[in-house]
């Protein structure tokens, strides 16, 4: 079974640039995005055909976050957001559980300049993490998306310019710390453990040929699925986007 999750900061201008030809040829089985920036009402067509189709757009402001799940298989069941969170509303959280497992589609909000949004953002973490572990008890969970947050210093480019700021700031990286602590794996950690791999690149000119990125997208799966990861990778040579997929291979009897 593969994976794939991509922050594609806006679906329709994605799609513009090559994104179902791109998913034909990866061929993955679920596909889950964040930042979509559209609404469902906004296409005249189905994203990809073959997949299930599974929308959760912001509506406190249209063409602002939001996330999706395309899926080959039709999920048991589809939930939309996390309770316990100012930030509702947003298109932050997709849930689809599947027969051996919870998959759950995450955006984070940005605790902003400043740190000026932190509150908001480790409330959401709270709450994302007491959801998360109340599924588990259930049945495996695969958390993936943009977390919006290095968590090791080997996660950036340049650790020391940005400590403190947001996205790398320690009240973010303890947070994340405590997600796994919780009960979960960094799926890719699990299997790279060197340095200079990232998933997002700023626009400014040369960032991403210079490799001058951080790892914010990320899978963190139970650790009940241990032996049922194959493989975890970036594509970095992916474009249409300012983050890179990000593909999670599982034992084909999930």
């Amino acid at each position: 079974m593969k994976i794939l999750c991509w922050n594609v900061n806006g679906l329709r201008s994605t799609l513009k640039k090559g994104f179902a030809q791109q998913m034909w040829d990866l061929d993955p089985d679920i596909i889950c995005l964040q930042e979509i920036k559209a609404q469902q009402a906004q296409m005249r067509a189905p994203v990809l055909d073959g997949y299930h189709e599974y929308w959760n757009s912001s509506t406190v402001k249209k063409g602002y976050s939001g996330t999706m799940i395309l899926s080959k298989t039709k999920p048991l069941s589809v939930k939309i957001g996390v309770p316990g969170t100012q930030a509702t509303g947003e298109g932050r959280v997709i849930t689809a559980e599947y027969e051996s497992f919870y998959l759950v589609n995450v955006y984070a909000p940005n605790s902003q300049d400043k740190l000026k949004r932190l509150n908001v953002r480790l409330e959401w973490d709270a709450a994302l993490r007491s959801t998360l572990i109340s599924l588990d008890e259930i049945k495996p969970v695969i958390l993936c998306g943009d977390l919006n947050v290095a968590h090791k210093e080997i996660d950036l480019a340049h650790p020391n310019r940005n400590r403190g700021k947001h996205g790398f700031s320690d009240q973010e990286r303890d947070s994340f710390t405590e997600l796994l602590d919780s009960g979960f794996i960094d799926a890719f950690r699990h299997f790279e453990s060197g340095p200079e791999h990232y998933t997002f690149w700023r626009f400014n000119k040369g960032t991403r040929e210079k490799n001058m990125g951080w790892r914010i997208d990320y899978y963190c799966v139970s650790h009940s699925l241990e032996a049922d990861l194959a493989n975890c990778y970036h594509l970095p040579e992916i474009m249409g986007s300012d983050h890179c997929p990000i593909v999670l291979e599982l034992a084909d009897s999930l």
